[in-house]
């Protein structure tokens, strides 16, 4: 069937790639004039057919910061984005499990309706409803401003976007009870956070956290609030004029973007990986402090959870002219002679690269796994650690992607997969895309065609490599 049935109206949907999808699914109502800088609003019914064949424009945003590594991408962009892709076997009453896909890029870039995401596969493969999430991003999405935006927009938009696929999904063949809640970096992230909101953890019973970044955390809402008032000062206008709202409703999107690289670029701090917008946490928390209160919250939500092996190499140019008496202000000798233990005749650019992997992504993620397993949870925990020979980007942040999806075709222009064996990465991708799904249907990953993937209780992880095969985690100091 190619036609959905909502109680907001029907949908013309397309059959593609042995599945149906419906693009340009509105959850909200388009955030533009007096919605600006607002929550997201429900969105309005419509009547006759809608025409769901085509993707709506992405949220307005500038070129990612990872486009050495993983390519780049163009779209229309516009702010009447807060919109879903969802791909299903059959939009019928069959009730199968659902995926819910929140992007990354550091809450200013990316969409889930990029090809990167393309659910196809994973939905005819796993019969189940996958569904990415388009939510706005930068200062439309993450401003804090007492006077402007309580902040944290984006994180209201995949909530909203939760409630609609809870109360929408049965049209496309979904079953409301079994959701997982999937995310990458950002989106990662953005599921750590929402397992801690009360009102939010029962809108989905499973979760996977791909390289979520719980090495930095959110800013609190003074930090957060400061960096406001100077990228509205970089727009020309006063912080604390008395329509300090209206002045910025009427900003052209691109010209709030524009400020945005401004703000990021003098802003910049050696090494930081650190976004302009992002989550605000009104009293703000260390990161052991978010591990901790994130582990205490997943209660009885499954969790697969893990990280890539080098998730720096992708933030920093293989050619960056860095010297290693640099490194030893921020990081200490101790670490610095760490990391060159870890790997003999590293570059002052690798060690920022290990450094970055060790105190962001690999070890935080890997302790969140711990404290989850520690309170008694359902955890499964995973390394990914493939990289083609030689690759300057090696197992690099984001790399994971395209395995976990299987579409290797939208990625034929990342350098971060440059030279790697097609057929060693098609089968690599079959044991990731099975264990995902069998997670998605049953909150365990282990599937016949892999070696047996015990919850992390003792320290246990499964890693992806030519081999695959399960070890036992070591935390870096």
């Amino acid at each position: 069937m190619t036609v959905a049935s909502t109680a907001l109206g029907d949908l013309q949907g397309a059959e593609e790639q042995g599945v149906t999808v419906f693009r340009g699914v509105p959850y909200a109502a388009t955030p533009v004039g007096p919605l600006r800088f607002m929550p997201p609003a429900q969105a309005a019914p419509w009547r006759g057919l809608r025409d769901a064949t085509r993707h709506g424009p992405i949220a307005p945003q500038a070129s990612s910061r990872l486009r050495a590594a993983m390519g780049g991408f163009e779209r229309p962009q516009d702010e009447d984005c807060l919109t879903l892709t969802i791909w299903t076997p059959r939009a019928d009453r069959a009730r199968r499990p659902v995926l819910v896909w929140l992007h990354g890029g550091a809450w200013v870039t990316g969409a889930g309706s990029l090809d990167w995401y393309n659910g196809a596969r994973l939905a005819r493969e796993g019969d189940i409803v996958v569904v990415g999430v388009n939510y706005r991003l930068g200062a439309l999405g993450y401003l804090l401003h007492p006077a402007v935006s309580k902040g944290n927009l984006g994180t209201r938009d995949q909530v909203a976007a939760l409630r609609w696929i809870n109360a929408h999904v049965s049209s496309f063949g979904g079953d409301a009870s079994r959701i997982t809640l999937a995310g990458q970096s950002a989106g990662a992230t953005a599921i750590g956070l929402m397992l801690t909101m009360s009102d939010v953890r029962h809108l989905f019973n499973r979760a996977i956290l791909q390289s979520g970044g719980f090495g930095r955390p959110p800013k609190n809402a003074a930090q957060a609030t400061s960096r406001a008032e100077t990228f509205i000062r970089l727009l020309g206008l006063d912080p604390n004029a008395a329509d300090i709202a209206g002045h910025l409703r009427a900003v052209p999107a691109q010209r709030l973007v524009e400020a945005q690289a401004e703000y990021a670029r003098t802003s910049a701090q050696f090494g930081s990986t650190d976004p302009p917008f992002g989550p605000v946490l009104q009293q703000g928390l260390t990161s052991t402090e978010l591990i901790d209160v994130i582990a205490s919250s997943v209660g009885g939500t499954d969790v697969l959870i893990g990280a890539t092996c080098e998730e720096g190499h992708a933030f920093f140019p293989p050619d960056l002219n860095v010297s290693e008496s640099a490194l030893t202000g921020p990081f200490g000798t101790d670490t610095i002679a760490f990391h060159r233990r870890r790997r003999p005749g590293a570059t002052p650019r690798d060690l920022l690269a290990d450094i970055t992997t060790e105190l962001v992504f690999r070890t935080p993620t890997l302790h969140l796994a711990r404290q989850i397993a520690r309170r008694g949870s359902n955890v499964f925990a995973y390394q990914f650690n493939w990289a083609p020979a030689n690759s300057p980007f090696k197992a690099c942040h984001c790399i994971d992607l395209p395995f976990t999806f299987g579409n290797f075709d939208a990625w034929a222009d990342a350098p971060m997969l440059k030279g790697g064996d097609p057929m060693v990465m098609q089968h690599l991708s079959a044991a990731i895309r099975r264990a995902w799904i069998a997670f998605v249907r049953s909150g365990n990953p282990q599937h016949d065609d892999m070696p047996a993937w015990p919850q992390h209780t003792q320290g246990w992880i499964m890693q992806f490599d030519t081999l695959v095969q399960r070890v036992q985690f070591r935390a870096s100091p």
